[in-house]
C-alpha cells in the first residue's frame, strides 16, 4: 500500500539555554494509508514532535515531509492551515474541550468556518457522536463526562471533517484499562476502515494495538 506520510531527512532543533537541542536528526518515516502506528520511547526523543511536524503545526529545520499528497516544507502558512483542516484530525491527552459547550457544540468546532449549512453540520455531529457511542450524551457539557466519554468526545471531533490521518497524543493516558481499551479499539476499527492512525504512547500494552511500533532513542 502507498504511504501517505513520508518523511526523508527530518531534522528539528530547539534552543536550550545557551545551544540548540535536536528533538529528531536525520529522521526518516515512511507510514502506509490505513496503518495504525505506535510511537514509543524516552520522554524527550521527539515524539510530539513528531506528530506536531507530520500534522503541520510546526515546520522542520531540515529535510522533507510529505503527507497526504502535499509537500509539507513547500506551503505557505495559509496554505498548511488549509491543507491541515482538510486532511489531519488530532486527539490529544488533555481533550481541550470548551467546558462552556455541549458534547456536540464541541464536536461542531471545526465545522464553524466552513460553508455546510447548519442541518449538514448537526447530521454529521449526530453520525460522529454515534460513530464514538456517545449519542445520548449530545447535550452534556465536559464537566457531567467521564474521562473516557471527554476522550470519545475528542476523537468525534476529530472525526467530524473526514480526516484521512489522525495523530494521537497519548490518548488514553489516566484512563483506566477497560476505558483504554476500548478507545484503542475504535482506533483500530477506523485504521480498518482505512483511516491512518499514529499514536505516541508509553504504554505497551496500548502499544499492543497498533499494526506496528517504532521506539524513537535520542538523537545523536
Amino acid at each position: 500500500m502507498d504511504a501517505i506520510i513520508r518523511l526523508q531527512n527530518v531534522v528539528k532543533r530547539y534552543r536550550s539555554a545557551h545551544s540548540f537541542v535536536a528533538a529528531l536528526n536525520n529522521f526518516d518515516l515512511e507510514v502506509a494509508q490505513g496503518e495504525f502506528l505506535a510511537v514509543m520511547g524516552p520522554s524527550g526523543t521527539g515524539k510530539t514532535t513528531l506528530l506536531n511536524l507530520i500534522g503541520g503545526l510546526v515546520r522542520a529545520d531540515g529535510g522533507r515531509i510529505r503527507v497526504a499528497g502535499a509537500q509539507l516544507d513547500e506551503l505557505d502558512q495559509f496554505a498548511l492551515s488549509r491543507w491541515r483542516a482538510a486532511h489531519i484530525g488530532f486527539v490529544f491527552q488533555s481533550h481541550y474541550l470548551m467546558p462552556m459547550l455541549t458534547a456536540a457544540d464541541n464536536v461542531a468546532l471545526p465545522l464553524m468556518l466552513t460553508s455546510l449549512s447548519r442541518a449538514v453540520r448537526r447530521e454529521k455531529v449526530t453520525t460522529a457522536l454515534e460513530r464514538v457511542g456517545l449519542a445520548d450524551r449530545a447535550s452534556h457539557k465536559p464537566g457531567q463526562l467521564s474521562g473516557g466519554q471527554q476522550q470519545r468526545v475528542g476523537i468525534a471531533r476529530a472525526l467530524i471533517a473526514d480526516a484521512p490521518i489522525l495523530l494521537c497524543d497519548e490518548p488514553t493516558a489516566g484512563l483506566d484499562r477497560a476505558m483504554a481499551d476500548s478507545i484503542l479499539g475504535l482506533l483500530a476499527e477506523l485504521s480498518g476502515e482505512g483511516r491512518t492512525v499514529m499514536m505516541v504512547t508509553h504504554d505497551q500494552l496500548s502499544a499492543a494495538f497498533a499494526q506496528r511500533c517504532i521506539q524513537l532513542e535520542s538523537p545523536s
